[in-house]
């Protein structure tokens, strides 16, 4: 059963979140773990053939991960501490690639000694093949190539396009060959386009892909796998069409079809997003202008999105049924920052104090972005699934902000 191919915020059933914000207090993130699954049904169904590896970045909450583990997918991680908590829920170090930016020394440090071997590196830089090679790593590494072309939501994250992000498409057989006489055996090719891909960066996604299957056939190599990395976005926006899984299938097969090794993609955002919903509860209201403005207990510590990109999240009051006149409403956060602003001149109810918002699409890169700027202890975590629901993480307190301060 893979559900709906978008689970929108007006989808979710009001009752039992209005239950946990009573139970668990505002601001509090719910994650729904059977929305999940559904939306890995989905991706193995479209990819069939291909290894799923999912992206640790998006969400890393033990809930998640192990989830997944139990579903027998893989784990992306970007830094040694994404590979401990990946281990740590289950996933067995051959299943994780680790595939770092610039890798620091103690991440690189600490990956020999946590993931020996057994665990699949990602090189995206010269200097890393000879970083490995001083610490005495014995085990597979892959190539990540710029591939000079990105998509995504926005250009923050269209990674393919930025030089940070790999080795240059003319330097990927010069990598190769240095990686060999160093006795590392190159078993992958890696490229990621970007984050958030909807329908109209499919172009630019099947522009990545064409270039690593030219670069997977004119090497003198035998692969394991190509990796097309993952970015298959989600329609934050209600007049957004859902990603066309199926399209975007077909052309990947095509592209790598004379390419002889396994495919792997690493979906991030896909499988958690909408399985996501931030509770906030609205503390004050305002006039402004032509509008009024609803001060939340949430704010851009909780959710980050909409301050480093300009992020659109739907919001929903979960207060009552309300279809009476609507205001034009900016949704606020408690952060002493302009930018501190969850929601822009949207059409809802006239706020009223007491009232509880729901914030969409929050399960990926939410908590994960999560901060304890201005102080303030970042929000629990409560998951739902088969019907109940389970505090998966604590709420911090003001102690926890300042237990790692070292007296004097």
């Amino acid at each position: 059963m893979t559900g709906p191919t978008v689970r929108r915020l007006d989808d979710w059933d009001r009752d039992p979140l209005q239950e946990i914000a009573e139970t668990h207090g505002t601001p509090a993130y719910v994650i729904d773990l059977d929305r999940v699954r559904e939306n890995l049904d989905r991706l193995q169904t479209a990819f069939p053939d291909a290894r799923l590896l999912y992206a640790v970045k998006a969400n890393a909450g033990r809930a998640v991960l192990q989830t997944l583990a139990d579903a027998g997918v893989g784990a992306e991680c970007a830094s040694i501490g994404e590979v401990s908590r990946a281990l740590e829920a289950g996933f067995d170090p051959a299943d994780v690639q680790y595939t770092p930016v610039n890798a620091p020394a103690r991440d690189l440090d600490g990956l020999l000694i946590d993931g020996g071997g057994t665990i699949t590196i990602t090189v995206d830089a010269m200097d890393t093949i000879d970083r490995l090679a001083e610490r005495g790593f014995t085990g597979d590494i892959a190539i990540r190539i710029h591939p000079g072309t990105g998509a995504g939501h926005s250009d923050a994250v269209a990674t393919g396009a930025d030089a940070k992000f790999g080795i240059p498409v003319d330097r990927v057989p010069e990598a190769v060959a240095a990686a060999t006489e160093r006795g590392f055996d190159v078993v992958g090719l890696h490229a990621h386009a970007g984050s958030g891909i909807l329908n109209d960066g499919l172009a630019a996604h099947q522009e990545v892909i064409e270039t690593i299957a030219s670069v997977a056939t004119d090497l003198d190599t035998d692969l394991e796998f190509v990796d097309v990395g993952g970015g298959f976005g989600v329609p934050y926006r209600p007049d957004e069409e859902p990603l066309d899984l199926d399209a975007i299938a077909t052309a990947t097969r095509e592209a790598l079809s004379e390419v002889d090794a396994e495919l792997r993609i690493e979906p991030g955002r896909y499988l958690v997003a909408d399985a996501g919903v931030l509770l906030a509860r609205v503390n004050t209201v305002k006039p402004a202008g032509d509008g009024v403005l609803a001060g939340v207990d949430a704010g851009m510590t909780d959710l980050l999105r909409p301050a480093l990109y300009d992020a659109y999240h739907p919001i929903r009051s979960l207060s009552e049924d309300r279809a009476g006149e609507r205001e034009t409403v900016s949704v606020v956060g408690p952060i002493c920052e302009s930018t501190d602003v969850l929601a822009r001149d949207r059409r809802l109810p006239k706020p009223e104090r007491g009232e509880l918002y729901a914030l969409g699409f929050t399960g990926a890169y939410g908590i994960e972005m999560a901060s304890q700027y201005n102080s303030r202890p970042r929000a629990p975590v409560i998951a739902m699934e088969d019907g109940a629901t389970e505090l998966v993480r604590r709420r911090e307190t003001v102690e926890d902000v300042i237990d790692s301060e070292v007296d004097r």
